[in-house]
């Protein structure tokens, strides 16, 4: 036998590869996906729009969920899918879960010739994601604007959804009465000629996205393009995501970059005009403005107070310092019923040394700089109605940051974010929240059923190497289908893990 490589190996044919995977464990999400009644939820926000021929919507979006969470990242890797056959087998035998006979042969007409394929195909996942396309909102797109289509009943079949999903999570946490929702966009970016050109002079999407911190979910995401700022109509966004929180929730925060400076939002807040919420209290970055800088250049020396932080539960000094800031902007106004807001400042000592012949380079630095007595400084503004301690609610804020930049990463490195399908917004629009939908189950997933303790911080990565890519065989005996996985420690996970998904199934303890 010729050596196929340079050790003592040999590859071969599976003779038997109908019944072998690689996804043992990812059956499990379909557990959760009928725990959650996902069937029920597709049929009733899509019924009337299902084609009467074909894979139906719920064989569609099950295939583009599975597909993320397996780990591939673009439309044709649906054909890896369905090459193992094992785990086709037990979709197979899920989508027809207490079927009678009447619905299974209506399933089975829906095909003219014999179906081949357990999962559709990449022509026909791209003849689904574009029928969430708006033809008639993109004739209407002007030219160097900033513009967003308006949505059809496809893509808001899809909000639904999501709001679905939301519930049910929150359903089984009904401790978390609070929502501290954290509003950040991200750039995707594409070579698609379609997409236009963002801040940062390459094409892509710019997705608004409102992150729920208790839950751990994305609650809502607005799909747009580069173009678009994040701060535009941010106030309409942050309605739509107040409308899509669960009915338990009584108290929301909200947090934002600088994007979110702006006072038709701060007002919003600040006044309680939400009807349900009423005053939310918020922390935003501010911009650093030649009149805020100028609020700023009269703090007092002594006004200013070092930041500390708390490391191993030890107080330790970092080299900020923050003060308060007596500061009404002329875009706020002096009327008497104007909403009191409070500014803060932080400054740090740019301690490195300019090099000769480059000080003008200080000016093209990516943070804003001002002059102090002792040299020059970053400098940070921050505008907030919470009467809390300044340097807590420095740290507050501080908090979104690191968490919205790793979830953006798993959203485009983990999930198939990163990869958007088509040309078409509409179409992108429908990936870019059926990847969403994704994340949330799987932050379910390790939140109820894995284990919030262990599991909660774990990316994708380490999901899919303990729980979702382990190796089995599917035997069918006695009208049973049964999954055998190697290694006791596996199996006894995947069965606790489905007991715990059999327990949300019978709804939230009393």
């Amino acid at each position: 036998m010729m050596p196929q490589g340079i050790l003592p190996f040999q590859y071969q044919i599976e003779a038997k590869g109908i019944g072998v995977t690689s996804l043992g464990g990812l059956p499990l999400y379909l557990d959760l996906c009928k725990a959650a009644k996902i069937n029920e939820l597709i049929s009733c926000n899509f019924g009337h729009l299902c084609p009467s021929q074909g894979w139906t919507v719920t064989q569609q979006i099950f295939a583009i969920i599975l597909l993320n969470l397996s780990g591939g990242d673009c439309v044709d890797d649906l054909n890896r899918l369905n090459e193992d056959q094992g785990f086709c087998n037990i979709l197979r035998q899920a989508e027809v879960y207490r079927f009678g006979r009447s619905k299974r042969r209506a399933l089975e007409k829906r095909w003219r010739k014999e179906k081949s394929r357990s999962v559709p195909s990449p022509s026909s996942a791209h003849r689904f994601l574009a029928l969430f396309h708006n033809p008639a909102a993109e004739a209407e797109r002007p030219e160097k604007t900033a513009f967003i289509p308006a949505t059809n009943p496809m893509l808001q079949g899809l909000t639904k959804l999501h709001s679905g999903v939301m519930a049910f999570g929150h359903r089984h946490q009904p401790e978390i009465e609070t929502a501290t929702l954290d509003m950040d966009a991200t750039l995707v970016e594409t070579s698609k000629k379609e997409a236009l050109f963002c801040y940062k002079k390459f094409r892509s999407y710019q997705p608004l996205n409102t992150w729920w911190a208790e839950m751990g979910m994305v609650l809502h995401s607005e799909f747009r393009d580069g173009n678009v700022p994040a701060g535009f109509e941010q106030l309409r966004v942050f309605k739509e995501a107040l409308n899509q929180l669960p009915a338990g929730v009584r108290k929301v925060y909200l947090r934002s970059d600088s994007a979110g400076y702006q006072w038709d939002l701060l007002k919003y807040c600040a006044t309680g005009e939400n009807e349900r919420f009423g005053e939310i209290e918020f922390a935003i970055n501010c911009s650093v403005t030649n009149e805020f800088r100028k609020a700023v250049s009269e703090v007092r020396e002594d006004q200013w107070q070092p930041l500390y932080r708390i490391v191993n539960g030890r107080k330790t000094q970092t080299d900020q310092e923050f003060a308060e800031v007596c500061f009404v902007s002329n875009k706020q106004g002096f009327k008497k019923d104007r909403p009191v807001y409070r500014f803060l400042a932080t400054r740090e000592l740019i301690s490195q040394l300019e090099i000769p012949g480059m000080e003008s380079e200080l000016a093209e630095l990516p943070f804003p700089v001002m002059e102090f007595s002792e040299g020059k400084y970053k400098l940070f503004g921050i505008v907030t109605n919470r009467t809390t301690a300044a340097a807590d609610l420095i740290w507050w804020l501080r908090e979104r940051c690191g968490k919205s930049e790793e979830v953006h990463a798993v959203m485009k490195d983990d999930l198939a974010g990163g990869q958007l399908p088509s040309g078409l917004f509409g179409s992108n629009a429908a990936w870019w929240q059926l990847m969403i939908l994704s994340h949330n189950l799987n932050a379910i997933m390790k939140r109820l059923v894995l284990g919030k303790e262990h599991w909660e911080s774990k990316r994708m990565k380490a999901i899919r190497f303990h729980i979702i890519n382990l190796p089995g065989r599917i035997i069918t005996h006695a009208n049973q289908l049964w999954l055998r996985i190697t290694g006791e420690i596996n199996l006894e996970r995947l069965l606790s893990a489905r007991r715990r998904i059999l327990a949300l199934a019978q709804g939230p303890p009393g």
